[in-house]
């Protein structure tokens, strides 16, 4: 392409925004769609860019069924990605979280089928949903604390559509799994029931996730696993970003250079979030200094962020949602209409952020020195050669 033919300019401008969906309209920032790469609508439309840790806010209570209608497949598509792991969890909210499960499920089947959208089961039907231009996701769910010690609960969330396991979140199940790295250690790693759990998900057919899990949870798991696995979403201790404040909260939540390499060196791979990154630039060099660490064949992109808009919950966030010194919520709680903020959303992950996730996301990553072989493989295919370990096709 020539970067000086104003005709040449404006096809690639046209393409990339009709490619990318509605523009947001904000002023002129570092991230206007004119600073692209001209690479960039190339490698978005090639590779299947895939997110590994998406939060889609759906009701988990009788009084909020049965929820907004949500515009998935249009932030789907406005963001570049083929792909997201669609992901909730039961423990933001005091009850009985195998009803919660009941009711998230039956929403979020619901809201794909407002969105002619399909769960994918296969690496098969993911990459023929790519073919066929139609965005698609991986049914995830963030700690299984719906499973209250009973292993049969793990089939019937695969028969359910479940492809995406992970095992803990912020609180311990009521049947614990195993020791969660933001909470005092109580179980000296993986527990008798959380390895059942693996070797069901090992069966079955899913992947498993061990987001969230301390390093000795992980050593256990690694051992019980015939599959590899996938820590979703974190960030390498080294990337602490420019904010003191959110750097003090999200370091426990961050994973060691020796953690990093006992996941890659049992197969598996690690999502880099976009927490603690002001830029795209910055988010690129986060992905760029844990594959130094680990190599390019083990990391994805997983953002920990909601393509949609978050849901109202009543009993307000968990303690690490709020945000530093504890002024309000992040996001994911709190009674009545909740205020948008950057970072929180997909396709709003950057201030002046004027593309979709994914463009963007390329934009900087080939500006840090990453060609499009390492691209396809972060971007997604990294995801899907785990999903295909993992998954029966």
């Amino acid at each position: 392409m020539n970067h000086d033919g104003s005709s040449s300019r404006r096809q690639f401008l046209s393409t990339a925004a009709m490619t990318a969906g509605a523009m947001i309209l904000r002023p002129r920032g570092a991230w206007a769609a004119d600073t692209l790469d001209p690479r960039v609508a190339d490698i978005v439309s090639k590779t299947i860019g895939i997110d590994t840790h998406n939060h889609i806010d759906v009701p988990m209570t009788e009084t909020e069924m049965p929820g907004p209608d949500i515009d998935l497949a249009g932030e789907m598509k406005r963001s570049g990605l083929s792909a997201i792991c669609m992901t909730f969890a039961t423990d933001y909210q005091k009850g009985n979280a195998y009803e919660r499960f009941l009711s998230a499920m039956e929403a979020m089947d619901r809201q794909l089928k407002r969105n002619n959208m399909q769960r994918s089961l296969s690496v098969s039907e993911i990459r023929a949903a790519h073919k066929a231009g139609t965005p698609t996701v991986i049914q995830a769910i963030e700690g299984a604390h719906f499973l209250q010690g009973k292993i049969e609960r793990v089939e019937e969330a695969y028969r359910r559509g479940m492809r995406h396991f992970g095992l803990l979140h912020d609180s311990d199940a009521e049947v614990p799994l195993g020791d969660v790295y933001t909470n005092p250690p109580r179980f000296g790693g993986l527990t008798e029931f959380g390895a059942s759990v693996i070797k069901e998900c090992n069966r079955l057919g899913m992947l498993i996730d061990l987001a969230h899990a301390d390093i000795h949870t992980t050593q256990a798991a690694l051992k019980v696993t015939t599959r590899p696995v996938i820590v979703s979403h974190t960030g390498l201790d080294t990337q602490l970003g420019n904010d003191p404040a959110m750097a003090q909260m999200m370091r426990p939540r961050l994973i060691s250079k020796e953690q990093a390499k006992i996941v890659a060196d049992g197969g598996g791979a690690i999502g880099v979030w976009t927490h603690l990154s002001d830029t795209p630039l910055q988010f690129a060099q986060n992905i760029r200094a844990l594959v130094d660490v680990i190599g390019v064949d083990h990391v994805c992109i997983g953002t920990d962020t909601k393509l949609t808009p978050p849901t109202p919950r009543f009993g307000g966030p968990p303690p690490h949602e709020m945000a530093p010194g504890g002024t309000g919520p992040r996001g994911r709680g709190g009674p009545g209409p909740q205020k948008a903020r950057i970072g929180e959303r997909t396709n709003e992950a950057w201030a002046d952020e004027n593309l979709g996730f994914y463009y963007v996301v390329v934009d900087a990553m080939l500006k840090t020195g990453f060609n499009s072989e390492e691209i396809t493989k972060i971007g997604g295919g990294n995801y899907l050669r785990l999903f295909a370990a993992a998954v029966k096709n």
